[in-house]
């Protein structure tokens, strides 16, 4: 393991340890997502080669999270970063970062605040109908690819980036509204008790990947990892093999990357390997 993702895990493990407990303070019950529920079953923690950690919550805890939780970390060295605190940050969820570090990643450049993160997915209530499925996901994207494109995401660096004023407040309250109409367009069902499955829209994996039945997301066990207990849903199985497979096989080692960081600033050291 590279001093690198050493060090990064390290520090991830503390932001997941501080965001368990804000749960089990606001009583709020939620799931680890992704490779970090693959890496808690296979490996129970960390995949050893995996850079970030992803947890979600039913829509309705995760607005509660997100209200109750910034003056519980008033006193940390935490930062709960959501499109609404950071005017700069694009993306469509939480992140919880640690103001102690600072960081840069691969093929991301942009004004929002840096440090090391985990991230924090709501859940939302989806439609029955593929038709209308397609529609809410392709109004997502469309106003996700104008917020990326306002506050300047890029894929790479370059010096005319640095001649750029940074937007002023008229052009930071245009991307505001179209900040809330992407939230309008992924709580449009969120009233529909009767739709009955949820789906984390902002994923990277293909659309039925990371679309689960309310149920699933409910029922929840506990597991180790690393040094921690944390939250899983209790059908893991099934979801693990939806989303990988044979989840318990190690893929080929020319696939065993780290996928997102490139540099680490932390106590006053640079880490880039």
């Amino acid at each position: 393991m590279s001093a690198l993702i050493d060090r990064i895990h390290r520090v991830e493990l503390g932001n997941l340890a501080k965001f368990t407990q804000l749960c089990a303070q606001l009583d709020l019950p939620y799931l680890l997502l992704g490779g970090s529920l693959l890496g808690a079953i296979r490996h129970q923690g960390f995949i050893p080669w995996d850079d970030d950690v992803d947890v979600g919550l039913l829509r309705a805890d995760y607005d509660r999270l997100l209200a109750a939780a910034p003056p519980l970390l008033a006193d940390s060295h935490y930062f709960l970063q959501t499109p609404n605190s950071d005017p700069n940050y694009a993306l469509s969820y939480a992140k919880l970062l640690d103001r102690n570090t600072y960081i840069e990643e691969k093929n991301n450049v942009n004004n929002a605040r840096k440090g090391v993160f985990i991230d924090i997915f709501p859940l939302d209530r989806i439609p029955d109908e593929p038709a209308q499925q397609r529609e809410q996901l392709a109004k997502f994207q469309w106003y996700n690819t104008r917020i990326l494109l306002q506050l300047r995401y890029h894929l790479v660096s370059n010096p005319l980036m640095k001649l750029q004023s940074p937007l002023d407040a008229d052009q930071l309250a245009d991307v505001q509204a179209l900040k809330d109409a992407r939230e309008m367009v992924m709580t449009q069902y969120q009233a529909r008790t009767d739709l009955t499955q949820v789906k984390n829209l902002a994923s990277q994996y293909a659309y039925d990947k990371e679309v689960f039945s309310v149920a699933q997301v409910s029922d929840l066990t506990t597991v180790p990892f690393e040094t921690l207990t944390v939250q899983v849903p209790s059908d893991y199985a099934t979801i693990l093999t939806a989303m990988y497979g044979d989840y318990q096989a190690l893929p080929p080692k020319n696939q065993r990357t780290e996928k997102h960081l490139e540099r680490l600033i932390m106590d006053n050291q640079m880490f880039t390997e």
